[in-house]
């Protein structure tokens, strides 16, 4: 394995990290001209079972329902607070999240697929090690609620940048707690640290396509949408937008499935993360290979003086001419 295959991978999901505050289009779903909502993205349909059990109770399926009584219906069912308080008790109980993980990223025509590990302490630290050959770290990602820290074992080189020094992060109240939701799949609310029963009133639900629900929440330039399943009210997908006229459009997209329980709550096992800047994509995918929650780790890096610091200009420019 080449070293420069990990030091792609870590520049990467470093630039997707310190750009994460944006977004290229409108919008998880958009509202249809009868006033019901549709989701761009792919429908899934009532299975067969479904189908039948309703037909043979006599009841109206939403294909023998006109398009506009269907999208009534469903707003008349939907209890917006009610339903987003059923999103947050869902958000889990563990203190700890480990795993090893599979990456597999795809920038353009070229793909590659890695191992490595993910331990999660909760509102302390993220930590994501690329490994080489499978047992030797040859990269890290750490996220702590004061700074971000990327390491190139390689090169014995680092990068550790508070957030605040970040524009886009402290514009937009991007900061350690949205990546913690996103990578533990809950709602956030940019600047703070937990979520508040009260905080739900910025949101709003609305009735998508199949059993979806939309959640939203716009704040001047950015939006954030959440795509839930009605019936569950499990988050299956976070969008993060941004569109500014002079530097171009922004978007990441992040997508959970394969849920399996996790203590008392379902997680997701797999992870589609797809990040869009001004004519650059890059989609990653993160397969966990189990559910721990192994305590018996420092969570805080420290480095030797073997290692240089480099500036967060060239970790950007290394990622734009990949």
């Amino acid at each position: 394995m080449k070293p420069l295959r990990f030091l792609t991978v870590a520049t990467a999901l470093a630039a997707l990290v310190f750009v994460t505050s944006c977004s290229s289009q409108r919008g998880l779903g958009r509202h249809s001209s009868d006033g019901g909502t549709t989701s761009q993205t792919s429908g899934r349909g009532l299975s067969k079972k479904s189908k039948t059990a309703n037909a043979d109770a006599g009841q109206t399926t939403p294909e023998q329902t006109a398009p506009g009584q269907a999208a009534a219906n469903k707003s008349a069912e939907l209890k917006p607070v009610e339903f987003l308080q059923h999103v947050t008790d869902n958000f889990q109980h563990a203190r700890f999240i480990t795993s090893k993980v599979k990456f597999s990223v795809e920038m353009g025509a070229r793909q590659m697929t890695l191992t490595g590990n993910l331990k999660m302490k909760r509102d302390d630290v993220i930590r994501l090690q690329l490994m080489a050959f499978g047992f030797v770290e040859a990269a890290r990602l750490e996220f702590t609620p004061e700074y971000a820290l990327i390491i190139d074992r390689i090169n014995k080189q680092y990068l550790k940048v508070p957030y605040k020094q970040l524009d886009f992060f402290r514009n937009s109240g991007i900061d350690f707690f949205v990546l913690q939701a996103l990578f533990w799949n809950e709602l956030f609310q940019p600047g703070k640290q937990k979520m508040t029963d009260n905080m739900l009133k910025g949101y709003e639900a609305t009735p998508g396509v199949d059993d979806d629900v939309i959640i939203s929440m716009d704040n001047d330039k950015l939006s954030y949408r959440w795509l839930a399943d009605r019936e569950t009210a499990r988050v299956k997908m976070a969008n993060i937008m941004y569109n500014d006229r002079y530097r171009g459009n922004y978007q990441l997209n992040w997508d959970y499935v394969d849920f399996k329980r996790n203590g008392r709550k379902m997680f997701p096992m797999t992870h589609k993360i797809k990040f869009n800047v001004p004519e650059k994509e890059v989609k990653f995918e993160m397969v966990f290979n189990y559910m721990g929650a192994d305590d018996n780790w420092e969570t805080r890096t420290e480095l030797s003086g073997k290692y240089r610091q480099v500036e967060i200009d060239e970790i950007l420019r290394r990622f734009m001419s990949l």
